[in-house]
């Protein structure tokens, strides 16, 4: 049987062989969707402080709401409701308050939010309207992140009064109250028309058109009573 002999390539043939294989991987390369080959990174957990550093390769559209008032149209005889199916006994003041500490949850310090100065109310709230106001400042950021726009905080403007607060707030406030959902540590304000911010500087009505997608959700899916106010420059929230 004749002996079969393998000639090695020369190096013309090498060469040819080599640039046709890296042809050919170039070209399936081409076929494959750059997405899949870069995929972007998950904002669920990302720390707040990522978001305005990974900004969205394709930015969502923003919409906003038709109306403010149709959308947020939630007055007091509906909050009130609520507030009193939720919250503590009304706390004449702020030695009452302090004795109702168990009943209630400390809400000036989080990442996704700005807690204004206060002198009219106390940053407490009843354990389920300190998570609605944590995922609604969380939902914000989620939102800020996927549409391109650099991150923001919400700011707080008013969470739980006492008995005494109202008192003094009715002298000058046409919207406080004798009854207010703030007595029963259910009920914040979150201001539409000033943000805390930490990347770069964005419009306020931009954020404000972010915050009322974010708000209609939340109250599509019944975790909360919203009423808009003009005069006071907020969304005054209610969980429910």
């Amino acid at each position: 049987m004749q002996n079969l002999r393998f000639k090695l390539p020369t190096k013309r043939q090498f060469t040819i062989g080599f640039f046709a294989v890296v042809a050919i991987l170039a070209a399936a390369r081409m076929l494959v969707s750059p997405s899949s080959l870069n995929p972007q990174p998950s904002t669920l957990n990302l720390p707040p402080s990522t978001f305005h550093l990974q900004p969205s390769t394709f930015p969502h559209p923003i919409w906003s709401v038709p109306s403010y008032k149709d959308a947020f149209p939630d007055a007091q005889d509906v909050q009130i409701l609520a507030a009193n199916k939720w919250g503590v006994r009304p706390v004449r003041n702020r030695e009452d308050a302090e004795q109702r500490k168990k009943e209630l949850v400390y809400v000036a310090a989080n990442p996704y939010y700005h807690v204004d100065p206060m002198r009219s109310s106390i940053p407490y709230l009843v354990p389920r309207a300190a998570v609605l106001l944590q995922d609604i400042g969380q939902s914000f950021y989620d939102s800020l992140y996927v549409k391109g726009v650099p991150l923001n905080q919400l700011i707080v403007t008013s969470v739980l009064r006492s008995m005494d607060d109202v008192a003094k707030l009715q002298r000058h406030n046409q919207n406080a109250t004798e009854n207010s959902c703030h007595l029963y540590g259910t009920t914040f304000d979150i201001c539409y028309n000033r943000y805390h911010p930490v990347g770069r500087y964005v419009r306020d009505d931009t954020l404000k058109w972010v915050l009322s997608e974010v708000l209609r959700d939340m109250r599509r899916q019944e975790r909360c009573y919203v009423k808009y106010e003009v005069k006071q420059g907020c969304f005054h929230i209610t969980v429910r």
